[in-house]
Formats: C-alpha cells, structure tokens, sequence
C-alpha cells in the first residue's frame, strides 16, 4: 500500500501496444475536430458518425427498449446518444456523461455589412470569454446558416478549403501603436474593431453606387446562396480559426487546435458510446451555449435533458424521479493545466498537468466556490473506484489559486437535477485562446475514463 499520492505521467507508463493506441485515438480525434468546429458542425457530424453505427432518429413519443440505440439531435445545435441497457432503469438509473461544443468565437451582427475606405466588413459579436487581441491579424473562417424567405436553408463554409480564401481582423502596426501599448490587455483592443475584411473589389458597372465593394460582395453572396442584405437578419454565422488540428512537438504529443474546450471531452464520450455496448443505459450529449451560461433550448438549462430521461423512464413504467434520483453523470468539461509560463495563478499541488491522465474536479466555481457544483465524497469514492479498477490514469485539481479567478461547468445544472454529478475532463494550455493545446495522452485518458464509467 502506497501511503503518499503521486502523480502518474500517462507517457511514462505507456508500453508500446497504449502508446500506439494513443496516436492512433488522437488522429481520430483530429479529423472530429476538424470537422466540428461550431456546435452545428459537431452535432451534425456526431448524427452522421451514430447513424453508420446504427443509431436511429429519437421520438419522444416511442416505447424504448433494451438494446435501442436512439439519437436526438436537438435544433440543429445539441445532440443526444441513447443506448438503452438491460439493467432495471429505476434502480439503476442512467449513465450519463455531458460535453459542450460550443467554443468562443466572433458571431455576427444582424446587420454586418458595411463598406469604409475601400474594404468591406463584417461587423462582429464576440461570443464567450475571450481575449480580444488574439483574435486579430489571423485567418478566419466563416461558418453557419442563413434562411431566405420562404424557409430554405442555406449553409455557409467558407474559409477551411485550402482554396477557399479566408477573412481577417486587422491590427495596428507598432510603428504607430504607441497609445495602444499603453493599454491594458484587455481594452488595447475594442470589441467594435473586430471587424473582419470580407473583401476589396469595387463592382464597376454602376457609377452611382457609393458602397461600391458592398454591392460587388452581396452580388457575390446572391450568387452562390441567393443571400440578400436583410438575410443576414435571419442567420447564423460565425468566424472561427481557419487552420487544422495539427501536432505539436517533435515527437507529436501534443495537438494543437481550436475549440479542444471542450471537443477535446464531447470525442471521447462520443467513441466511448460507440465502442461499449453497456448493460446500462447511457446518454451522452453535446451541449450548447456553455460559453454563455447554458441558457436557451439547446443550453444544458433546458428541459430538454430531463425529457429525455421522462421518456426513457415512462418506456419501462419508471417513476422519472426514481431514474433521476439513481442516475450519476460525468460532466466532461476542460479543466486550466499547469503552465510554467504563469506559474503564479497556480497552487501546484492542486491543479492538473498535461500528460497526467484525466482531470477530475470535485468543484469549479470562483471565490468561495460559488457557482459550483461540489461532488460529494460518496460519487468520487466510486469514480476512483471505477477508474483504479479498469487501469485508468487520472489526477485532481482546482481551476487555479484561490482568488486568481475561477468558471464553471454544466455540472451544477445536472446537479440542480437531483443527479450525482463531477467533472472530469482534460487539462488544456491556453483555454479559450483561437488555438489551444492539449496532450494526447490525455485524451486518450478521459476515453478510458469514460469506458470505465459506463462498463
């Protein structure tokens, strides 16, 4: 019996057969993410995956029963995976483990076309947490929907083909940012300047026309979707980073890429669902709105959730309390890694480190911890238990010092169910930043993690 805690560096306790099946989960992972940009793109891709692998469309007026594998892809924007188990559903309760897959990123305004000295923009929105500054002189993608009148839909790509052209947010040169310097981080960059150039070639048969960038580019867009000026009022878009995943180190174990906050969790309960036909029944969602607080239909504030548990409850004549009540779920969001670079908002026998396993935090919240859900001792005797016995690696730790800051998960929204609820995730470097960082080792954990907890 080991009597003091170490811990364990998942590369160094890999042998040859677990360091190949980390390189190999981690390129899966790539193409998911590279695929999944927005919360519309990884649900979309997730339905595709659950379909070839037999899922089929949710009702919530259907009699579920064991061995059904249902998907319930909510508005486009949240998606669930149900497999129905064996096991008796009021007394065991369900699996259930949640991810968000919405990230930060610019969102446009309703009306963002506008044309000044020459160029033509794109007014922005920024959604979530970010830093504004690293959102400038970068390429930039665009990405979501627009409906005409008459309800067709119209989806918009533009920027991730290597032929595609993409959009930038200018900055100032240091020849001339002398001011700027001055400033703090936060406010050297105003949020009405990220405004990204979408073009610069006047249309030149029409004289009269002052805005005469603005016209060429809508001529453009009615084009190729049949987009009006007013459209835009109906649509849905977005910029985010406009490169791939790609590996990062010598040896490859890393990745870097946008949106691992928090696709770097919502892949491997996706593979973990796929890949384990478990006796008990299992949920994994992809949650949208996490960025902004959860709210809305698609958010994990929703009634949604507890609909579809109602619904899995009412198929086996289960009092939905009861279902609830015994059910316990993994919130499976990011957690901030040890950054040597800042060590300072760290308490390093609290916080998590890359390559170290899966990161389970009994409680998130700021301050005083408000605003968390705090697990009780109980649920992580039992994910300890679970995860000792199938060989996973894992670690614990806080979002940072005391006082240093602090954010917040889904799990106090599950919590707020009345269900057993933790986060365990994937310690990430540079959280929310357009291109974060992540070991593959790690990944490769909480897949473990989540195998384990619904075995």
């Amino acid at each position: 019996m080991d009597l003091k805690y170490t811990r364990k560096n998942v590369y160094k306790e890999a042998d040859g057969n677990e360091l190949k099946a980390i390189y190999d989960f981690a390129e899966g992972y790539k193409k998911f993410l590279d695929t999944s940009k927005t919360e519309r793109d990884a649900s979309e891709t997730a339905k595709k995956l659950a379909e070839e692998k037999g899922f089929k469309p949710f009702s919530f007026s259907e009699k579920l029963k064991a061995g059904d594998k249902r998907y319930f892809l909510n508005r486009g924007k949240n998606i669930f995976l149900i497999s129905v188990g064996k096991e008796d559903v009021a007394k065991d309760g369900v699996r259930i483990m949640v991810a968000h897959v919405d990230s930060p990123r610019l969102d446009l305004k309703p009306n963002p076309m506008y044309e000044e000295a020459g160029l033509c923009y794109f007014k922005t929105h920024y959604y979530g947490g970010i830093k504004k500054y690293q959102w400038t002189a970068m390429p930039l993608a665009l990405h979501g929907v627009v409906m005409l009148r008459g309800g067709e839909r119209k989806e918009v790509c533009v920027g991730e083909d290597e032929n595609d052209p993409v959009f930038y947010v200018t900055d100032l040169l240091p020849h001339l940012g002398g001011e700027q310097s001055q400033k703090t981080l936060g406010k050297a960059i105003d949020g009405e300047s990220l405004n990204a150039v979408i073009g610069g070639l006047p249309a030149v048969d029409d004289e009269e026309e002052k805005e005469c960038v603005k016209a060429a580019i809508l001529k453009l867009l009615n084009k190729k979707y049949g987009i009006t000026e007013v459209d835009f009022q109906c649509s849905e878009l977005c910029f985010v980073p406009a490169g791939k995943a790609r590996d990062v180190g010598f040896d490859g174990a890393l990745i870097s890429a946008y949106g691992h906050d928090d696709k770097v969790c919502a892949y491997p309960e996706m593979r973990a669902i796929f890949d384990y036909d478990s006796p008990h029944t299992v949920l994994a969602v992809f949650a949208d709105k996490e960025e902004v607080g959860s709210d809305g239909t698609t958010g994990m504030q929703s009634k949604v959730i507890s609909d579809v548990i109602e619904t899995i409850a009412a198929s086996f004549g289960a009092n939905p309390i009861e279902v609830r009540y015994n059910s316990k779920c993994i919130s499976a969001d990011v957690t901030a890694g040890f950054d040597p670079a800042y060590s300072s908002v760290f308490e390093k026998r609290n916080t998590t480190f890359v390559s170290c396993g899966a990161a389970v935090s009994k409680y998130t919240g700021a301050r005083g911890k408000s605003g968390t859900n705090d697990a009780p001792a109980e649920f992580m005797g039992y994910l300890r238990d679970i995860f000792e016995d199938n060989g996973v690696i894992w670690q614990t730790g806080e979002l940072g010092a005391v006082d240093a800051g602090g954010g917040g998960t889904v799990a106090k929204f599950i919590g707020n169910l009345g269900i057993d609820t933790v986060d365990v995730g994937v310690p990430v470097l540079s959280m929310h930043a357009p291109y974060e960082l992540i070991s593959k080792a790690d990944v490769y954990s909480l897949y473990k993690a989540c195998l384990a907890f619904i075995k």
